[in-house]
C-alpha cells in the first residue's frame, strides 16, 4: 500500500471532524516502494515557516551526519524523513489538542445539561408552591392576589417551557458532541502505532542533538583555548617589542643630544648663508621688476596691434559673410529662376554639414571615451595591485592568480581601444569586440554598453568560474562546497521547469488572485524587470549570449518569486540561471540570468513565466537575426538651372542600419523586370564565406569610402517619404505600377548584359553616375554616391535609377534625379516681383537681383514703359554686372492718385490690381530679359457714415450717448486714433483708439457730458495710422435740472437669488436763489424759473426685481430727499413655468425610451421564446411584460399642460423652482429708471402737473445676479414659516432645512431676535460644506393673545436668506363643572368603589391641551413628610382637619383614580372626566387633592378628596379625634389564633367615641352646646340587610345631666344616613369651669353589630371660638 492510499483514511477522519490541514502519513512500507517514495519526494510542498529552522539546520551540517537518523535496516535517514518526522509530531498534536478540546465541549455540555435540569427542578417547584397559593387565595376571595398569583404562574409557566426546550436543545448538543469524541478517540487508536514510531524517532533525534550540541562544545572549547593561547602569545611579543622600543628610544635620545651640539655648531654658518639669500633674492625681485614692466609695455603695444588686426578681422568677416549670404541669395534667385525650392536646397545643404559636424563630434567623443575607459582601467589595476599589496598578509598564496579572467577582460577592451592591428590569435576576439562596438555606437543610450561589459564578464566568470572568486578575509563567510552548491542549483532549475510544465499546459496553477492589499488595488504585474524586454538583438547562430535581468517587488506586500518556465519554442535555445531567493519587501529585487544559444537563423519570441503570491507574471524574450535596413537621405536630387557647359555634382547618402551587410547596385532602367530587381550574387562567394570575411569586408570599405555612422538616424524620414509620394503620383499609372512592390519578384538574376545597357543608357543623358555603382555595404555603415549634371543642351534633363540589393527582405528604392539646362547667361533671379498691396501716395521699394552665368562682364539697362515714369523708378539705370556675379536694384514705387488716367493699360479701377512688364537690355544680346512688377493698389481713406452729430439738450448730471460708424475703405489694415478730445466727451470703444480691417466697418460711441448749462459747438479728429486726419462736427446744449441725484450709477454687488443688495442715494433742490436763470431751451432761455417746490416720480421698469422707496413726492428749495433703490432677484414665473414644461418634456422622453426598450426586450423575449413552445414557459413570460407598459401614466406624460394650468405653489412648481436653483447661471442686467420732475410749483388737486422732458433725471442700475449658495429644501422651498393659532403659554417647534449648494463651505450665523417675543431659535448654527445639510428648529410660545410677525436672517459670506416667521397666540378659555373646593365620596365598603364625572368644556379658538394631577402621585408632593409631621405635633381640636395626602391602599395602588389623566379638547368641545375612589382596608383617613392643568401650567380648578371606608355596611361619623389621622401602610399582622368558641366569636370590642360640648356663656346667659352625630347605611352590591338600627341605652342618666339625644333610637335605609343631635343645657347647681362628663352606649345593628361606647364631656367657654 503506497502512501497516498494510506493518507486517504485520515483525510476522510480529518474533515469528518472539522480539522483543517491535519495530514498524517505512516512510515511502514517506505522501503518496499522506492519509486513511490521518489515521487513522493519530488512533489513534496515547501516546508511551512514554523519548519524553516530545520532546512537552516541541514545547512549548516558539515557532512558529518549528525541530524541523519539512522534506520533499523542501517541506512542513512535523508532530510525528508527528518522533516516528515517533525510533520507527524505537529499533526499528532493538533490531533490531540483536538481530541482535548471535544472532552471539554462534552464536559461542558453535561454541566449545562445538569444546570437546566436543576433549574427545571426549581421551576416546577415554584409552580407547585404558585398554585397552592392560588388556590388558597382563591378560597379567601383575594381576586387582586389571585390576579396577581396568575400573571407569576403565567410567566413561570414561559420561563419553564424554555427551559425545556433549551434542556432538549443541549441533550442533542451532548449526543452530538459525544459522537464526535468517540470518532476522534477512533481515529486516535488508529495511529497508536505511528505515535510510537514517532517518539521513537524523537528520542533518537533528541540522542543526537545533544551529541551535536557536545561536540560543538568540545569546539568551541578548544577554539577559546587556541584563543587563549593566541592572546598569550600575542602578549609576549607586545613585551619583546616594548623592551626594544625603550632601548631604541634611549639610543636616540643619546643620538639627539650629540645632534643638538653638532646644530649649534653650524646654526651661525646658516644664518649668515641666510642673510646672504635674502640679498640675492632682493636683487632678483628687482630684476623681476623691472622685466614686469617692459611686458606690460610691450603687452600695450602687443593689445593695439591685436585690436587692429581684430578690426581687419571682422570687416574681413563682415564681407565674407555679405559675400556668402549674397551667395545664397543668388543661389536662391536662381534655384528659383529655376522653379526649384531654394530653401529645401539650402536646407538640404545644411543638413549635410551638420550631420558631418555631427560625425565628427562623435568620432571626437569616441577617441574621449577611448580614453577614459582606458584610463579606468590603469585606475582599476592600481587599485587592485594596492589592494594585493595591504591583504597580501591575509590572502592565501593562492589567491593572487584568480584575477585572470578580469586580467583577459581588460586585455581585450585594452586591444579594441587601442589602435594597434590584432595578432592573428587574437583576430576572433577583436572580430567579436568590433561588432558588439559597431552596435553600441549605433545606440544613443548607455544602456547597451553596460549589457555589453556584462555580457563579456559573464562569458569569463562561465567559463571560469572557480578561478575568478576571490578568497574571502574569513573563511567562516564562505563556503567551501560553493562550486557544488552552485552546480547542485543550475541543475536544479531545469529540473523545476520540467516539473511545473504539465500545470502550466493545464492551465491549472493555484495562484491566489488577490487583487486587493491592505485596501489598495495592485494594478500591473507584481514585478517589474529591468529591462522590461530580454532581447537578444543581431544573434549569429551557434554563439552564445548572456543577458542579465533584475526582477523588483513593486507589491505592496512582502512577496516571492518562483520561477514557473519558458515558452515551448523556446526550450531548446534559452535556458534561466535563476535562485529562487525566497520572501523579498516591497523594493528589493533578484537577479536572473538568460543564456540563449541558437542553431536557427531565425527570429524568435516567447516569454519567462513566474508565480507569485498575488498572481503570476511573465517577462517577454525576443531574438531578432541580423537584417539589413537600408535608407538613402533623400529620393530626388534637384539641381536646379544651369548654364549649359558647367558641371554640377550632388552627392547621396546610403546607411545601411540594420547588423547584416549586402551588396547594392544602381539600374538605371525605367521598369524593374524579374531579372533585374535583385543584385547578382557571385557563384564562387558561399554565405559562409561572406559570414566570416565580414570583418575584412568592413574594414575595407571604411577605408575606401567616407563612413558616417547614426547619420541615418539624424536625417528625417517624413521629408524623403513625402517627396517619394509626390513624385509617384506624378508619374504614369504603368511606371508607377511597375515600381510598386507587386512588381518586385522574390527570385531574381541579373547578368553583365543588362548592367553594360544600364550604362550606357546613362551616359546619353546629361546626368550621370558616379564611379561607384556598385558595391557592398556593411552593417551599420554609410555611403556616399555621385550624381553628376552637365548640361549640354537647354531644356530639362530627367534621370530615374533603382539601388538594388542582394539581400532578398530589401526592396529596391528608386531616385529621381531632375535638372533644367538654360542657354542665356543673365537671368533675373525673380521673374515676377510682387509688391503685394499697396496705398496711393505712399513709397514701397523692391530689390531686384540680376544674376549672370557668363565668363566676362556685361552692361545692363532696365527700361520701365513710358505710362509709369510718374510712378516707378529703377535705380541704377545702367549697371555693369561681373562674370558669374549678380547686380542688385532698387525698385522705387510710389503710386499716386492719377494712376488710373496714366496707365490705363496696366491699372484696373475696379479690382485695383497692377501688372507693369520692365524690361532688361543687355548689351551684345538681341533678345532682352523681361520681368513682371505686380501690385494691388488701394485707397487709405476712412469715412464717417454723417458729418454731423447734434447731441440735443443734455442734463449737467447725465451723459448722452451718440453712435456714428468708421468705415475703411482700404484693402490695409488700418490704425486710428481720436486725438485731442475734449474733456466734456468720450470716445469709446478704447477710449478712440483701434485698428480698423479692411472694408470693415466699427461702431463708435460718443458719450457727452455737458459741465456747465450753455450751447457746445466742436470737432473730433480721427487720426489714421498714416498720419491722416478725418473730422467730424458735434454740436449739444447742457442745462441744469432744478433737481439733483447724489448718484446717477448705482453698481451692487453680486446678489444670490432670494437675497437683496440695497443703495442708498440722495434727490435733492438745490435751488435758493429767486434770481437763477434755468438754462433750458434757447426758447425760454431768458426767462426766470420761479423758485418753487417740485414734484419728482421714479417709474422702475415693469415686472422687474428693482424697487425705490420713496417712488413720488415733493421736495421743497433746498431740501434734500433720502431714496432707497433695493433689488431683490428671483425667478421670474414664466421662467419657472418653462421649466415645469422642459422637465415634463424630458420624462415623456425617457418614458417613451423605457416603452421602445420594453418593446425591444418583448420583440426578443418573442425570438427566445417561440409561439410553439409550452404553456408553462408562456405563463412565466406573460407577467413581466404585461407590468411593463404603463398606460393612463404615459397618457399623462404625453399631454403636456398650459402654462397658465400651472399654479404656484404646486408640487411640479416647486420642483421646477428647485430645479433652476440648482441650475442657475450668473447674468447681469442693466436698468435705466426715469425720474421726472415738474415744471413749476404743484398743480392744484384737480389739475395733472406738467413734466418737462429737460428736467428728467435718469439712475443706471448695475445688477448682477448669481447663484444662491444656500437654498430652503423643506417647506416646499418657502421662506415663511406660520405657525398658525397657538395657545398662550404653550410652545410649538418647526424645523426647516437649508442646504449649501455652491463649492465653497458656508459659516452660518443669524440675525438677533427679539428676546421678549415669542419667537426664539433653538439650536446653534455651524459651518455646513459643499452639499451638507443643517435643519434649524424653531419655537413660538406667544404670550398674549395677538398676532406676530417677526424676521429671521441666516448670514453666510456670500448672501443673507430671510425666513419670516409668523404666529397666532390664543387665550385659552376652559372651565369645569365642579368649583373646586371638597370633593367627599362618603363611607364605601372596603374593596368596592365608586366614581364621580367633571366636566371639562372648552370655549377656546384652539385645541388646549390637559392634565390631571393627583397629589399621592406627584413626586414633588411631600408624602409622609412635612404635613403629617404638622399633623402629629398639633393639636387638633376640630377633628374635620386631615393632612393632604392621607392613608393609602395596602395593596400599593392608588386609592384615587382619574381617567383620562390627560390629552386635548377641541375648540367648542368638552371632556368628561372620572374620578374613583377604590379603597382595600377600612379607614376613615383617605384623602388627596386633584388639580387639573392646562398645557400652559394655568390651573383650571383644585379639588380636596376625601374618603372613607368600612367593613361593614353601618358607619358612625362624628365626634372627636382620638388619634392621629396618619395610617401604616403596613397590613395588620395576622398571628395564628386558637379555636374560638361560638360565645367569643360573638363578642367584640366596644369602640370608644369622644364628644366633647362646649356652651358658651356671655352676659350672664348661657346657651346651650349643640353637637351632631351621623349614622349612617352604606348602600351596597353584596347580598346583606338593607337597613340599619340604631339605639341609645340609659338616655335618662344622660337627661340628669343635663344632656338630651334626639332620636334616641332609628332606622336608617341604605344609601342614606340621619343625624343625631346631643345638646347639653347646665343645670342649675353647675359650677364654673366644671367639666360634665357621662358614659353612654350606642348600638348599631345591620350586618353585624357595633357597640359603641359614647363620651360626654360638657363645659363652659367664656372666650368666643
Amino acid at each position: 500500500m503506497d502512501v497516498e492510499d494510506r493518507e486517504s483514511p485520515l483525510d476522510v477522519a480529518s474533515d469528518r471532524c472539522g480539522l483543517l490541514g491535519v495530514q498524517l502519513s505512516t512510515h511502514e512500507g517506505s522501503e518496499e516502494d522506492d519509486p513511490n517514495q521518489e515521487t513522493l519526494k519530488d512533489e513534496e510542498p515547501p516546508l511551512s515557516p514554523d519548519l524553516e529552522w530545520l532546512e537552516e539546520l541541514y545547512e549548516e551540517d558539515n557532512g558529518d551526519g549528525d541530524l541523519a537518523v539512522v534506520a533499523d535496516s542501517g541506512k542513512r535517514r535523508s532530510y525528508a524523513e527528518t522533516a516528515r518526522m517533525f510533520k507527524l509530531r505537529r499533526n499528532l498534536d493538533q490531533l490531540d489538542c483536538f481530541h482535548r478540546q471535544k472532552e471539554h465541549d462534552v464536559i461542558k455540555a453535561r454541566e449545562e445539561l445538569k444546570l437546566c435540569r436543576q433549574n427545571i427542578e426549581s421551576l416546577v417547584g415554584q409552580r407547585d408552591n404558585l398554585e397552592k397559593e392560588i388556590e388558597r387565595q382563591k378560597a379567601a376571595d383575594n381576586s387582586v392576589a389571585v390576579f396577581r398569583l396568575r400573571v407569576q404562574h403565567k410567566h413561570l409557566c414561559q420561563k419553564l417551557q424554555s427551559e425545556e426546550e433549551l434542556e432538549g436543545h443541549i441533550n442533542t448538543d451532548l449526543k452530538q458532541q459525544e459522537l464526535e469524541l468517540s470518532e476522534v478517540e477512533v481515529e486516535l487508536g488508529k495511529f497508536s502505532s505511528l505515535r510510537e514510531e514517532v517518539q521513537e524517532e524523537e528520542r533518537v533525534f533528541q540522542v543526537l542533538k545533544a551529541q551535536k550540541a557536545a561536540t560543538r562544545l568540545q569546539q568551541e572549547r578548544k577554539a577559546s583555548q587556541n584563543l587563549q593561547l593566541k592572546i598569550q602569545h600575542l602578549r609576549d611579543k607586545q613585551a619583546t617589542m616594548l623592551k626594544k622600543e625603550e632601548a631604541e628610544c634611549q639610543k636616540k635620545i643619546e643620538e639627539g643630544q650629540a645632534s643638538r651640539k653638532i646644530a649649534a655648531k653650524y646654526l651661525k654658518e646658516t644664518i649668515k648663508r641666510m642673510h646672504q639669500q635674502e640679498a640675492e633674492k632682493e636683487q632678483k625681485n628687482r630684476e623681476l621688476l623691472e622685466k614686469r614692466i617692459q611686458a606690460v609695455k610691450s603687452l600695450k603695444s602687443n593689445i593695439a596691434a591685436t585690436q587692429e588686426s581684430l578690426r581687419v578681422q571682422q570687416s574681413r568677416a563682415k564681407e565674407n559673410a555679405k559675400k556668402k549670404e549674397q551667395q545664397q541669395r543668388q543661389l536662391r534667385e536662381s534655384l528659383q529662376a529655376q522653379g526649384i525650392n531654394s530653401i529645401k536646397h539650402i536646407y538640404q545643404q545644411k543638413q549635410l554639414e551638420e550631420i558631418k559636424r555631427k560625425q565628427e563630434e562623435f568620432e571626437e567623443r569616441q577617441k574621449s571615451k577611448r580614453v577614459e575607459i582606458v584610463s579606468k582601467i590603469l585606475q582599476e589595476e592600481q587599485l587592485v595591485k594596492s589592494r594585493q599589496r595591504h591583504q597580501a598578509l591575509l590572502l592565501k598564496p593562492s589567491a593572487t592568480d584568480k584575477f585572470t579572467s578580469l586580467r583577459r577582460v581588460r586585455e581585450k577592451l585594452l586591444y579594441y581601444l587601442v589602435p594597434s592591428p590584432p595578432s592573428a590569435t587574437e583576430a576572433r576576439a577583436t572580430i567579436q569586440l568590433r561588432e558588439f562596438s559597431d552596435i553600441s555606437s549605433s545606440s544613443s543610450s548607455s544602456s547597451d554598453v553596460e549589457d555589453l561589459e556584462e555580457t563579456m564578464h559573464q562569458e569569463v566568470d562561465h567559463q571560469s568560474l572557480a578561478e575568478s572568486l576571490a578568497e574571502p578575509e574569513f573563511s567562516g563567510l564562505w563556503d567551501q562546497n560553493y562550486k557544488k552548491l552552485l552546480n547542485e542549483n543550475t541543475t536544479l532549475v531545469p529540473t523545476e521547469v520540467k516539473t511545473e510544465e504539465p500545470a502550466m499546459a493545464s492551465g491549472k496553477l493555484n495562484i491566489p488572485p488577490v487583487k486587493k492589499v491592505h485596501g489598495k488595488e495592485l494594478k500591473g504585474p507584481p514585478f517589474i524587470s529591468k529591462p522590461e524586454d530580454i532581447l537578444f538583438k543581431d544573434f549569429e547562430v551557434g554563439k552564445m549570449y548572456k543577458k542579465k535581468v533584475i526582477l523588483t517587488n513593486v507589491s505592496y506586500i512582502t512577496n516571492h518569486c518562483k520561477l514557473l518556465g519558458i515558452s515551448a519554442h523556446l526550450k531548446d535555445f534559452i535556458s534561466i540561471i535563476f535562485e529562487p531567493p525566497g520572501s523579498l519587501s516591497t523594493g528589493m529585487s533578484c537577479d536572473m540570468q538568460a543564456v540563449f544559444q541558437s542553431m536557427l537563423n531565425e527570429d524568435l519570441e516567447g516569454e519567462v513565466q513566474f508565480a507569485s503570491a498575488v498572481g503570476s507574471f511573465s517577462v517577454p524574450i525576443r531574438c531578432t537575426i541580423k537584417k539589413c535596413d537600408l535608407e538613402v537621405d533623400s529620393q530626388i536630387v534637384d539641381f536646379g538651372s544651369h548654364v549649359v557647359g558647367q558641371t554640377i555634382s550632388r552627392t547621396l547618402t546610403l546607411t545601411n542600419k540594420g547588423a547584416l551587410a549586402t551588396l547594392f547596385s544602381l539600374d538605371t532602367s525605367t521598369c524593374l523586370t524579374p531579372e533585374t530587381s535583385r543584385v547578382p550574387l557571385p557563384s564562387q562567394v558561399s554565405a559562409n564565406t561572406c559570414q566570416e570575411t565580414s570583418s575584412q569586408n568592413t574594414t575595407s570599405d571604411n577605408q575606401r569610402s567616407s563612413v558616417s555612422k547614426g547619420t541615418g538616424e539624424l536625417q528625417p524620414k517624413q521629408e524623403s517619404q513625402e517627396l517619394s509620394e509626390t513624385l509617384q503620383e506624378e508619374q504614369p499609372v504603368s511606371e508607377a505600377s511597375a515600381t510598386g512592390p507587386e512588381a518586385i519578384p522574390e527570385n531574381c538574376v541579373s547578368t553583365n548584359v543588362d548592367a553594360q545597357m544600364d550604362q550606357s543608357q546613362s551616359d546619353s543623358c546629361d546626368i550621370s553616375l558616379g564611379n561607384d555603382r556598385d558595391g557592398k555595404i556593411g552593417p551599420f555603415e554609410s555611403i556616399k554616391l555621385e550624381v553628376v549634371f552637365t548640361p549640354s543642351i537647354p531644356g530639362e534633363s530627367k534621370l530615374d535609377f533603382h539601388i538594388k540589393f542582394s539581400d532578398l527582405t530589401s526592396k529596391p528604392i528608386r531616385i529621381q534625379v531632375r535638372g533644367v539646362a538654360v542657354s542665356f547667361p543673365i537671368c533675373v533671379v525673380q521673374p515676377s516681383i510682387d509688391l503685394k498691396i499697396c496705398m496711393f501716395d505712399r513709397l514701397y521699394q523692391e530689390s531686384i537681383i540680376v544674376q549672370s552665368r557668363a565668363s566676362t562682364a556685361l552692361k545692363l539697362t532696365f527700361e520701365v514703359c513710358p505710362e509709369m515714369r510718374k510712378h516707378m523708378e529703377i535705380l541704377p539705370k545702367t549697371g555693369f554686372i561681373q562674370a558669374q556675379s549678380t547686380l542688385n536694384a532698387q525698385l522705387k514705387f510710389l503710386p499716386r492718385c492719377s494712376l488710373s488716367k496714366d496707365a490705363k493699360r496696366f491699372f484696373d479701377i475696379d479690382t485695383g490690381v497692377l501688372e507693369v512688364p520692365v524690361t532688361v537690355q543687355v548689351a551684345s544680346q538681341v533678345k532682352p530679359v523681361h520681368f513682371t512688377v505686380h501690385a494691388v493698389v488701394t485707397s487709405s481713406d476712412l469715412q464717417f457714415d454723417r458729418t454731423d452729430v447734434d447731441f440735443g439738450y443734455c442734463s449737467i448730471y447725465q451723459s448722452v450717448k451718440s453712435s456714428v460708424r468708421l468705415t475703411n475703405l482700404s484693402l490695409l489694415p488700418q490704425d486710428f486714433g481720436f486725438l485731442g478730445v475734449p474733456e466734456f466727451i468720450e470716445v469709446q470703444p478704447n477710449d478712440g483708439f483701434g485698428t480698423l480691417l479692411p472694408q470693415e466697418t466699427l461702431e463708435i460711441d460718443l458719450i457727452f457730458s455737458a459741465n456747465k448749462a450753455k450751447e457746445y459747438i466742436f470737432q473730433l479728429s480721427c487720426k489714421s495710422g498714416i498720419n491722416r486726419d478725418f473730422l467730424l462736427s458735434c454740436r449739444a446744449v447742457g442745462v441744469r435740472p432744478p433737481l439733483e441725484l447724489s448718484h446717477s450709477l448705482v453698481q451692487f454687488g453680486a446678489t444670490a437669488v432670494g437675497d437683496r443688495s440695497t443703495a442708498i442715494l440722495y434727490l435733492i433742490n438745490r435751488q435758493t436763489n429767486p434770481k437763477i436763470k434755468q438754462p433750458i431751451p434757447p426758447v425760454v432761455k431768458d426767462t426766470m424759473a420761479p423758485v418753487a417746490p417740485r414734484l419728482f416720480s421714479f417709474t422702475p421698469p415693469k415686472n422687474t426685481d428693482i424697487s425705490i422707496t420713496p417712488s413720488a413726492g415733493s421736495l421743497l428749495p433746498g431740501q434734500r430727499c433720502m431714496v432707497q433703490v433695493t433689488f431683490r432677484p428671483r425667478l421670474l414665473d414664466q421662467e419657472i413655468k418653462e421649466e415645469v414644461l422642459r422637465l415634463l418634456h424630458r420624462a415623456r422622453l425617457l418614458c417613451e425610451k423605457d416603452l421602445e426598450r420594453n418593446r425591444y426586450a418583448e420583440h426578443e423575449n418573442k425570438k427566445v421564446f417561440p409561439v410553439g413552445t409550452t404553456k408553462g414557459k408562456k405563463a412565466s413570460v406573460s407577467p413581466k411584460i404585461s407590468k411593463v407598459p404603463d398606460g393612463p401614466k404615459t397618457d399623462q406624460l404625453s399631454e403636456s399642460p398650459n402654462p397658465a394650468d400651472i399654479q404656484p405653489g404646486s408640487q411640479q412648481y416647486e420642483e421646477a423652482r428647485v430645479s433652476l436653483l440648482y441650475s442657475f447661471t450668473q447674468r447681469h442686467s442693466e436698468y435705466t429708471v426715469p425720474c421726472f420732475v415738474s415744471d413749476g410749483a404743484p398743480p392744484e388737486e384737480d389739475q395733472q402737473p406738467t413734466w418737462s422732458p429737460f428736467n428728467t433725471l435718469y439712475l443706471k442700475l448695475q445688477c448682477p445676479v448669481v447663484q444662491p449658495p444656500l437654498v430652503v429644501i423643506s417647506n416646499n422651498g418657502l421662506n415663511i414659516i406660520d405657525f398658525h393659532q397657538v395657545a398662550v403659554g404653550e410652545k410649538v417647534i418647526k424645523r426647516f432645512v437649508v442646504q449649501n449648494i455652491s463649492k465653497e463651505s458656508l459659516d452660518l450665523r443669524s440675525s438677533v431676535l427679539d428676546i421678549h417675543g415669542p419667537f426664539s431659535l433653538l439650536n446653534a448654527l455651524r459651518c455646513i460644506r459643499p452639499g451638507e445639510k443643517h435643519t434649524l428648529a424653531l419655537a413660538f410660545s406667544p404670550s398674549l393673545g395677538k398676532k406676530y410677525c417677526e424676521t429671521l436672517e441666516v448670514h453666510s459670506q456670500k448672501m443673507t436668506l430671510e425666513m419670516t416667521l409668523c404666529g397666532e397666540g390664543v387665550v385659552t378659555a376652559v372651565t369645569s363643572s365642579h368649583p373646586g373646593g371638597l370633593l367627599d365620596f362618603g363611607y364605601v365598603l372596603e374593596k368596592e368603589s365608586t366614581s364621580q364625572v367633571l366636566k371639562l368644556q372648552n370655549r377656546s379658538a384652539v385645541a388646549v391641551g390637559f392634565r390631571v394631577l393627583l397629589a399621592s402621585l406627584s413626586p414633588s408632593e411631600p408624602q409622609g413628610g412635612a404635613d403629617k409631621v404638622a399633623v402629629l405635633l398639633a393639636s387638633y381640636i376640630n377633628s374635620q382637619v386631615q393632612p393632604t395626602v392621607g392613608t393609602q391602599n395596602y395593596s400599593g395602588l392608588s386609592v384615587f383614580s382619574v381617567v383620562p389623566i390627560e390629552g386635548s379638547i377641541a375648540p367648542g368641545q368638552s371632556q368628561d372626566i372620572t374620578v374613583t375612589f377604590q379603597p382595600d382596608h377600612p379607614s376613615v383617613n383617605y384623602s388627596d387633592i386633584l388639580t387639573i392643568e392646562l398645557t400652559n401650567k394655568s390651573k383650571v380648578c383644585m379639588m380636596d378628596l376625601k374618603g372613607a371606608a368600612s367593613s361593614n355596611n353601618m358607619y358612625l361619623y362624628g365626634g372627636d379625634l382620638l388619634t392621629v389621622p396618619v395610617e401604616s401602610l403596613l397590613p395588620p399582622l395576622i398571628t395564628s389564633q386558637p379555636q374560638l368558641t361560638e360565645s367569643e366569636v360573638i363578642e367584640k370590642p366596644i369602640m370608644p367615641v369622644l364628644v366633647t360640648l362646649r356652651a358658651r356663656c356671655s352676659t350672664g346667659a348661657i346657651t346651650p352646646a349643640v353637637r351632631e352625630l351621623q349614622v349612617g347605611c352604606i348602600h351596597s352590591t353584596q347580598p346583606s340587610k338593607k337597613s340599619v338600627e340604631f339605639h341609645w341605652d340609659n338616655v335618662g342618666s344622660l337627661q340628669q345631666q343635663g344632656f338630651s339625644v334626639e332620636p334616641s333610637k332609628g332606622t336608617v335605609e341604605a344609601g342614606h344616613k340621619r343625624t343625631i343631635t346631643v345638646t347639653w343645657t347646665p343645670q342649675s347647681g353647675y359650677k364654673p369651669y366644671e367639666v360634665v362628663q357621662t358614659c353612654v352606649t350606642l348600638t348599631l345593628k345591620g350586618d353585624e353589630t357595633n357597640v359603641y361606647r359614647v363620651t360626654l364631656m360638657a363645659l363652659v367657654s367664656t372666650t368666643a371660638d
